[in-house]
């Protein structure tokens, strides 16, 4: 075994450390890029699912029930009623945030979809850096 010096190690060590925390941080922005992107598809599925190409829908919550308890079943429990519900008011609120999903997490948009009137959301938006 090679003679190593402590300060040697040390610096190695930390070198290590600066990799590892830039690599974890890459993924998970990456991880929850791809998972921002996701659940707007989902939205826009259920959106173009519910319209049928007609400008508006004839809104029915049976489908998120059924499609929450067969996504439930084969994914998990990731995919509630509620949790559709809110993909589906993603792609409706924030249409063109998808490109920008690697802002904010998942969380976030959750939060900001709580807000109602659109001109306070574009101003929160506006303010953690995100140009909707």
């Amino acid at each position: 075994m090679p003679n190593i010096q402590p300060t040697d190690y040390e610096t190695l060590k930390y070198q290590f450390k600066i990799l590892l925390t830039k690599g974890r941080e890459k993924a998970y922005s990456l991880v929850n890029s791809v998972l921002v992107e996701t659940y707007g598809d989902v939205g826009k599925y259920i959106i173009e699912f519910e319209q049928k190409g007609d400008v508006k829908a004839e809104y029915g919550k049976e489908l998120l029930n059924k499609l929450a308890k067969d996504l439930i079943l084969e994914y998990g429990k990731g995919f509630s009623r509620s949790n559709l519900f809110q993909m589906r008011a993603f792609y409706i609120k924030l249409p063109k945030i998808q490109m920008l999903s690697d802002k904010l997490s998942w969380s976030h948009y959750f939060e900001l979809l709580k807000i109602d009137n659109e001109l306070e959301r574009n101003f929160f938006l506006i303010k953690l850096g995100i140009n909707y």
